[in-house]
């Protein structure tokens, strides 16, 4: 019998991870972990945005895919090889003056949050296939995946509301800050590099992040918004979700998870 790991195939995670869609959510979700100072002064700390940055997000993405869609035993390995990178991140941050430790249990919950919080967005705007027990059962998912980067489960808020609803109370706290690290991360999206693949799309990936940010975050990335562009943007996203069951499943499902379905099915 194969290693469906710690999901599988009738999983909520997996049916939402699997699209190429709400893969372009994690845009959003990287930008809203850096607008949080200590998190990416952490994430400078530990060498992520030196030495081929677009490479780092790359394989950082394929170990967090590993953690859904692996085995057990390439789960673990994922989280290991994460929580490693973890243990030699803490410092104090420049910008603000306050220590940081990339095993903090709020900082960690912020990651967390922008990763569930983006996915059930992106989900429901392009996909729309969740009702309100589907996204639980996908915040609970994800829980385990949380647990594996040391994250304790009693920290999580256990609903999803109460979960977005924290996420509103950092936003009104002033702790998110956009920084020059920041904005090292936009422009990744903003001018993604050449060897990045499917460069034409990410454009559009960036203006789908930036426009579905929460608007406190997006003011401070110096996004100007107005009722115009919002319309724009609910329209192309719309298209999307239109388009989006006609797409052969190369483009449709990601990698891993295409490749997880045949392992699943020994095909």
């Amino acid at each position: 019998m194969s290693d469906a790991g710690f999901f599988g195939p009738d999983s909520v995670s997996w049916q939402v991870h699997r699209e190429t869609t709400v893969l372009f959510g994690g845009a959003r979700a990287l930008l809203m972990q850096a607008a949080h100072p200590l998190v990416i002064a952490g994430a400078r700390a530990s060498g992520f945005y030196q030495r081929n940055p677009w490479k780092r997000l790359q394989r950082t993405l394929g170990l967090t895919y590993s953690i859904t869609f692996g085995t057990r035993e390439e789960a673990l390995a994922a989280a290991e090889h994460i929580n490693a990178v973890h243990r030699t991140v803490k410092g104090v941050d420049e910008v603000t003056g306050l220590p940081y430790d990339a095993f903090d249990p709020d900082l960690l919950l912020w990651v967390h949050g922008c990763l569930v919080d983006s996915a059930l967005l992106f989900e429901e705007l392009t996909v729309g296939r969740l009702d309100d027990e589907g996204r639980q059962r996908f915040h609970e998912e994800q829980m385990i995946a949380a647990e594996l980067l040391e994250l304790p489960r009693d920290r999580i808020p256990p609903t999803v509301p109460e979960l977005r609803g924290w996420m509103r109370e950092v936003e009104d706290s002033g702790i998110l800050q956009v920084t020059d690290a920041s904005l090292e991360v936009a422009a990744m999206f903003r001018n993604p590099p050449r060897e990045a693949e499917w460069r034409p799309v990410l454009y559009a990936v960036s203006w789908w992040a930036f426009g579905t940010l929460p608007p406190s975050i997006r003011r401070q990335y110096g996004v100007r918004w107005n009722p115009a562009k919002e319309i724009g943007l609910r329209g192309t996203l719309r298209w999307l979700r239109t388009v989006r069951p006609a797409l052969p499943p190369r483009f449709r499902y990601i990698i891993p998870a295409r490749q997880a379905a045949r392992r699943a099915t020994g095909g």
